[in-house]
């Protein structure tokens, strides 16, 4: 992931259970938002960060849900269905919250106008006027407009409920996000339009289920199931088609009152057997927040150790967790004007990224060169 995340384990202390009446503080959901946000909008764009690029050709390859036939035809690359299962140490009055975030891309489209003249198998509209023809890009007043999928974030949340409640009535929500068109028009120095930008979204259609078990006194596994419930007929064999009806870069956030989660990661010896009894699909459950803390779960989509945090040397978002920052950053100074004038106008979130970059002073450089994270005593003897 990039920024970078300095992973650290920490094992449940000994002792009683923490108490934790009120959930994590603001301060901790402060940090998990910050990783969280982080890993929503991972592979969104990647280096070197232009529509042309090869690799932006295929992004969101991470969380993503897709339409359960499009899924069955890939057979099982890509899932429709996100399973995971965690551990809670609970009393009577132990509460779970949880937050389902994903993105709910959005195809941007250039039209370019086609002159009246030209016949109808042209493109052109029967009574003669001028229609708009799919293009990859187009410049108009001196600034290039270029298909694309940009994002929005969608959340699905569970407010607090008891978790004896839910182990006896487990909880079935259905959610959707509806379909929208919007239509920009370009014109050129005369005020007539030369071309159009279309922005559309495909309704997306989900389910969340979260049941709960009571392995033994005080100790519940909890199971939250996420599915892609899109029609089969909305399905597509394209997988362009199909990502707009795809809940993306999806993960959980769970967070318990009374309560406290148990690390799947390095569970205590009396629940080694349940932890290794969880089921993920998908989902890769650890704890998050301040180092310690059992109040907050992260169900992520990419591998990652307990105690995940975003790199301080690190100066913000890059999006491509395939390369290392420092990396990147010298890259993206490298780039020819050109390269970068594509990069400002092709998204608004690589625009930052270049902005930042080039003002970057020389010290947040150097941070990026290297870090010690901390020095022991060697060890043994030398031979």
């Amino acid at each position: 992931m990039n920024p970078p995340l300095a992973a650290s384990r920490s094992p449940r202390d000994g002792g009683s259970m923490q108490s934790n009446s009120t959930g994590p503080s603001q301060a901790n959901r402060s940090l998990v938002d910050t990783l969280a946000s982080a890993l929503l909008y991972e592979g969104y764009i990647l280096y070197p960060y232009r529509a042309s690029a090869v690799k932006n050709q295929q992004r969101f390859n991470f969380g993503g849900l897709y339409p359960p036939a499009y899924a069955q035809a890939q057979s099982g690359s890509d899932a429709s269905r996100m399973q995971t299962e965690c551990l809670i140490v609970a009393t009577g009055q132990t509460t779970l919250a949880l937050r389902v975030r994903f993105l709910h891309l959005l195809a941007r489209q250039i039209g370019r106008r086609v002159d009246g003249e030209r016949s109808e198998q042209d493109g052109s509209r029967p009574d003669g006027s001028a229609s708009f023809e799919p293009v990859d890009s187009v410049e108009v007043a001196g600034r290039n407009y270029y298909a694309w999928q940009e994002a929005v974030e969608r959340e699905v949340p569970l407010s607090s409920v008891n978790l004896q409640e839910v182990a006896a009535r487990p909880i079935h929500h259905a959610f959707s996000f509806p379909a929208s068109t919007r239509v920009e028009s370009l014109t050129d120095k005369l005020g007539q339009t030369v071309a159009t930008v279309t922005r559309s979204q495909a309704e997306i259609v989900g389910s969340l289920e979260v049941t709960a078990q009571e392995l033994s006194a005080g100790l519940f596994r909890v199971r939250i199931v996420i599915e892609n419930r899109a029609p089969t007929r909305d399905a597509s064999g394209e997988r362009e088609q199909a990502l707009l009806r795809t809940l993306t870069s999806t993960h959980t956030i769970l967070t318990v009152a009374d309560g406290e989660f148990v690390s799947l990661l390095d569970p205590p010896d009396e629940f080694r057997e349940a932890a290794a009894g969880c089921q993920n699909l998908g989902a890769w459950p650890v704890l998050v927040g301040a180092a310690g803390e059992r109040d907050t779960m992260l169900a992520s989509p990419i591998i990652l150790y307990d105690y995940p945090q975003i790199a301080p040397e690190s100066a913000g978002d890059m999006f491509d967790g395939t390369e290392i920052d420092e990396i990147l950053t010298l890259r993206i100074m490298l780039l020819t004007d050109a390269e970068k004038r594509e990069m400002c106008e092709v998204d608004e979130r690589a625009r930052h990224i270049l902005e930042r970059t080039e003002m970057l002073p020389p010290e947040q450089l150097w941070k990026m060169h290297g870090a010690v994270r901390g020095l022991r005593p060697a060890g043994g003897t030398l031979p």
